[in-house]
């Protein structure tokens, strides 16, 4: 049966491979179909009305018709949905409300509707199927396979059910995937994150995990919990674990952490999934970035991060787009968002086929001296540094300090480590090193003596999971920033000098 199982899935995963490859190769024409078909079904709508969408013929007319808005702008219409309106962003009424606790919105309502609905769920299988295309691995299918998510118990609000994301996605599980997934429906139910992860602990710990899936820093207190109770690595307890599935930060700065914890190295699937729409999903194993999905419902528009804050800054569509340059990701999408920006920024490491890197946000960034630093570099930064070394890192956060007791300005980087530097002074030179190399406008205010290199705090032991507990925010879709403009975040946090 399980021969069989694997054999299945290795013919399924061609077909998926040869259907990607159809749009793929067709990149510009895939998209222009999407950006017709959404503006056709939506030209009724309130939204559609308002921005007189029965004369769109173009892009060129949308982008004259239809502004830039994030999710402050577009409220308006999303409260009106939530109150209950049909055909006001999209026909009809969503199916679901992603509930998302937003870094600077607050609470974020975010619609899926039943023509985005698939498009998750579909993503989330492809990216499997095409890495045993690839592989050619598939005896992983036969075995137990988790994904730490969110509770799946929804509320319904004016015959909208509300819930968040990873709990939505958990009622599409396949049912030829269901006797395989774990937890089970009533540890996923658990609330609280550590009950719930003590709660998971115990379920896989007799079972023949193979797949493992979920947000790095989610999977690291499940991870550090097993070795707890056994004393052994992950690796020994799950010996046919050889596939770990992430999405929603960079892995590389948890790489060698996991390493150490699993006890050798496995093969990884990265994923760019969000609640407004699944944009992409590795599917090479040895190429840099992910397949931007073309095919998905999902119109993108992109605009240069260093001019996004300009009064009129120039929209581009993939065709105009190049490889490197950090952009702001812009979507219309087939759940009513118009020329929405999610806030991510992103680089293209490939035009043929399109792949993206995640390389920050655009309000998560350092700039309190014009040096606008970026997530993807203090994330490369700290690569660099512990490259060939024994250090680990468990978490990191990096704020300006603008006005030190003595001295000039300069960077301050919180990390906790799980095996320290020898030499922190040291350390702290090879990050500044690899900063001022990624960035120039940082090299220059090193060189001009406008700051002084970084300096480095080590936090506390689970000082990052206190913090994150401290503010409600451990476990679930929370993601702690990598870099803040400002010291909210580190003001008071538990560090040692």
């Amino acid at each position: 049966m399980n021969t069989l199982k694997s054999a299945i899935a290795k013919l399924f995963a061609l077909r998926v491979y040869k259907s990607v490859l159809k749009w793929a190769k067709n990149p510009i024409e895939t998209q222009e179909k999407v950006f017709r078909e959404l503006i056709s079904e939506a030209v009724t709508t309130e939204f559609g009305k308002d921005h007189d969408f029965i004369s769109i013929n173009s892009y060129d007319d949308f982008v004259k018709k239809v502004p830039v808005r994030d999710y402050e702008a577009l409220k308006p219409y999303v409260l009106r949905v939530v109150d209950g309106e049909e055909n006001i962003l999209w026909k009809g009424k969503p199916l679901y409300f992603a509930k998302t606790s937003g870094t600077t919105s607050g609470s974020k309502y975010i619609p899926i509707t039943k023509e985005s609905m698939p498009y998750h769920v579909e993503a989330a299988r492809n990216a499997i199927l095409m890495y045993i295309h690839e592989t050619g691995k598939s005896k992983f299918v036969s075995g137990k396979m988790i994904f730490l998510q969110g509770s799946p118990i929804m509320k319904e609000q004016n015959g909208i059910k509300l819930g968040r994301l990873s709990g939505i996605v958990a009622h599409y599980v396949p049912k030829y995937l269901q006797k395989n997934r774990l937890p089970s429906w009533e540890t996923n139910c658990i609330e609280d994150w550590e009950t719930k992860v003590d709660a998971i602990v115990e379920e896989t710990l007799p079972k023949n995990m193979t797949v493992i899936s979920g947000i790095p820093s989610w999977v690291q207190m499940y991870f550090e919990k097993l070795q707890q109770r056994t004393g052994k690595k992950v690796g020994e307890i799950f010996k046919n674990f050889n596939l770990f599935i992430f999405g929603g930060v960079n892995y590389e700065p948890y790489r060698a952490k996991f390493e150490n914890l699993i006890g050798r190295k496995v093969d990884s699937i990265e994923l760019y999934p969000a609640s407004e729409g699944f944009f992409a999903y590795q599917d090479k194993q040895n190429e840099k970035g992910m397949l931007l999905l073309l095919n998905s419902g999902i119109f993108y528009e992109f605009i240069k991060a260093d001019e996004f804050f300009n009064e009129n800054p120039k929209r581009i569509t993939i065709k105009d787009v190049e490889i490197g340059t950090n952009y702001v990701m812009i979507i219309s999408t087939n759940a009513g968002l118009w020329a929405y920006n999610i806030g991510d920024t992103i680089q293209f490491t490939s035009t043929k086929p399109y792949r993206v890197i995640v390389s920050g946000r655009i309000k998560h960034f350092i700039s309190a001296f014009g040096e606008h630093v970026i997530g993807k570099e203090v994330e490369q930064a700290m690569q660099d540094a512990t490259l060939n070394t024994d250090v680990r890192v468990s978490e990191f956060t990096v704020a300006p300090q603008i006005n030190p007791s003595e001295g000039l300005p300069y960077h301050e980087w919180f990390i906790e480590f799980e095996n320290e530097p020898e030499d922190l002074s040291d350390f702290a030179k090879k990050i500044d090193a690899s900063l001022q190399n990624q960035n120039s406008y940082y090299y220059d205010l090193i060189q001009g003596r406008v700051l002084k290199p970084l300096v480095i705090r080590k936090v506390q032991k689970g000082g990052f999971e206190s913090y994150m507990k401290s503010i409600g925010k451990l476990g679930g879709q929370n993601k702690l920033p990598r870099l803040s403009n400002d010291r909210k975040i580190v003001e008071g946090f538990p560090y040692i000098n």
